[in-house]
């Protein structure tokens, strides 16, 4: 048995603990808030159509099989959302009256496009920025900050050191710390940390 501890995708999929299903909507409702909202959805229908995508991956994420390939998640993620805009759409017969907005799910479906690229970026950035803040907690403050100041800001060890109170050697390990239990628990939801 691995002691590798699996990460937020591998639990819901296989046992999800306490608190992993809203570690999951705490990740990814922001982002589909975002991009329905600045796109091709507006208000209540919005809110409407994020809790229906919640829901399917409640459905369907336990079932979910990455295919090792960068980004697999995320795709299989925006593909269920461009398919459930446009059921609610259907169901709500305004397909008609969105032009604009089905150009912009047929961008967003296309597998090179601008916009999937824009997708793919912000939403690594967002599920990883949000993933470090649910971590946080697992860390000392020192090793926090040492971390923060060097990986996050760009500091150089050996300043962040200084400051802390800490050997350029506890630095460059805080980094290591942080950086490992990130990609433990990012692992299949974002690219490479």
């Amino acid at each position: 048995m691995s002691s590798t501890p699996l990460s937020l995708l591998e639990r819901i999929r296989q046992r999800p603990g306490p608190g992993d299903w809203d570690r999951v909507v705490s990740l990814y409702t922001p982002v589909l808030q975002h991009w329905l909202r600045s796109h091709p959805v507006q208000g209540a229908d919005a809110d409407d159509l994020v809790q229906t995508v919640l829901a399917v991956l409640v459905e369907k994420l336990p079932l979910f099989a990455h295919s090792g390939r960068a980004g697999a998640f995320r795709t299989w993620l925006r593909r269920i959302l461009v398919y459930q805009v446009r059921y609610h759409w259907r169901v709500a017969g305004r397909v008609s009256n969105c032009p604009s907005a089905e150009e912009y799910l047929e961008q967003l479906e296309a597998a090179d496009g601008e916009l999937t690229r824009r997708w793919d970026l912000e939403h690594d950035r967002h599920v990883a920025r949000r993933l470090l803040e649910l971590i946080r907690d697992e860390f000392t403050a020192p090793t926090w900050e040492a971390f923060e100041r060097y990986a996050l800001h760009g500091r150089p060890p050996a300043e962040v050191a200084v400051e802390l109170g800490l050997t350029v050697n506890a630095v460059l390990i805080a980094r290591s710390r942080v950086l490992r239990r990130l990609r433990e628990e990012a692992a299949g939801l974002v690219d490479e940390p």
